[in-house]
């Protein structure tokens, strides 16, 4: 059989079967080789790779064309995606302080150095996302600063709204040629999640998580319980029909992805090729799906609310409703900026904590028993971060649909 034919069998295949064909593959290759499972590490790093090469691009050039070619009278429904994107992380970030009164967790607080240094407060988160906004635009798409790329996107495309229509028609098809690869790229997951899982049970396995079971279910509970809860509500309100369909949907083909890519902006290009295969507008979803990814942060939410919550019971502080709503507005807006701060919702947990006058080496600590439970912990985050995104983007395009 030809490589051609091999090519066309593979890739006229379910994706979301051949996804978790690799899973299991990668698990068993693990545990009866693990040299081997190092090995093919590989490939799950050119995946990930070949994701984060396409994924700036991707975003410069679609957003700048649907905003380039929108035509007036062409619906685009950004406000109450938003609207969902901020009530979502503020609702995750509510049900992480329910769970952790509910289930309160105590750390054994470790030492340890932390690679990069926190934010000493939300004036500087501000202060950061602030200067990704006007950042080189060639130095924003080469180190996938998608706040800096969002707003050169949408300035450049704002700018050839009245350009020629040979330019106009030359943006489209670069358009398409770059979601062409996208497609490609895609069609490279079952391979790339066979390498990421085998090279990742063998270097990290299970075991350094066993001390800390009590948190990671607290975590992974409330991402759960907002996945399957809080977000269908959200959709029900907008779309007033049972919202499970869209949900399970969106958490197999795009949750699944991130959680072994552990990057968002990674899946944007996934997120795209699952709005186009549920026919919503390229208009909206063009935009609102790499906007999702820098602001969209239910998962970041709940990492820095139940961490730092972890960190309060330790210390035996008391928590009053108010202070503990106060917390989930902190968390919800350092959890927004979290893709603008090097290190992502971990280093945003000492921000937190100063909230009830935990001391920053402490709060560094808390950072450190963040790393150490990182492996679960960031790919459910990604998980639930990246699948809302087109959850709800969906939800408001078919909204808007209904009202029609």
């Amino acid at each position: 059989m030809s490589i051609k034919k091999i090519w066309q069998v593979y890739a006229s295949g379910s994706l979301v079967r051949q996804i978790v064909a690799g899973l299991v593959l990668g698990i068993l290759l693990a545990v009866l080789w693990p040299q081997g499972g190092l090995s093919v590490g590989i490939l799950g790093g050119f995946f990930v790779g070949a994701l984060k090469a396409v994924a700036p691009v991707l975003v410069l050039i679609l957003v700048a064309s649907a905003i380039a070619l929108h035509k007036t009278g062409n619906q685009v429904y950004i406000k109450p995606i938003l609207i969902l994107y901020l009530v979502g992380t503020f609702g995750a970030a509510l049900v992480a302080v329910a769970a952790s009164f509910l289930f309160p967790t105590s750390l054994t607080l470790v030492t340890g150095v932390v690679a990069q240094t926190p934010p000493s407060g939300i004036s500087e988160v501000l202060h950061t996302l602030l200067m990704n906004v006007v950042d080189n635009p060639v130095r924003a798409v080469a180190n996938a600063n998608y706040i800096g790329i969002l707003a050169w996107a949408v300035a450049l495309g704002l700018a050839l709204r009245h350009a020629a229509d040979s330019v106009k028609n030359a943006l489209s098809e670069l358009a398409g040629a770059i979601t062409q690869i996208v497609q490609w790229v895609i069609r490279l997951a079952p391979i790339g999640v066979f390498g990421l899982v085998a090279s990742t049970v063998v270097a990290t396995g299970f075991g350094e998580l066993l001390a800390y079971v009590k948190l990671l279910l607290v975590l992974v509970g409330a991402m759960l319980f907002v996945a399957f809860v809080v977000n269908p509500l959200l959709v029900f309100w907008k779309i007033r029909r049972n919202p499970y369909p869209l949900v399970f949907t969106c958490l197999g083909q795009s949750g699944l992805t991130a959680f072994f890519t552990r990057s968002s902006a990674a899946n944007i290009p996934v997120n795209m090729e699952l709005c186009r295969k549920l026919g919503l507008h390229e208009d909206t979803y063009s935009i609102s799906i790499p906007l999702g990814a820098t602001i969209n942060m239910a998962g970041a939410a709940v990492t820095i609310t139940v961490l730092t919550m972890a960190a309060v019971h330790t210390l035996g502080i008391a928590v009053d409703l108010p202070t503990a709503v106060l917390l989930s507005v902190l968390a919800s807006i350092g959890a927004c900026g979290a893709s603008g701060v090097p290190g992502g919702s971990l280093l945003l947990i000492p921000m937190a904590c100063s909230l009830f006058g935990i001391s920053n080496d402490l709060a560094t600590q808390v950072v450190a028993v963040g790393f150490i439970i990182g492996v679960v912990q960031d790919s459910c985050e990604t998980a639930l971060n990246s699948s809302t995104d087109v959850l709800f983007t969906a939800a408001a395009d078919r909204a808007e649909q209904r009202k029609n």
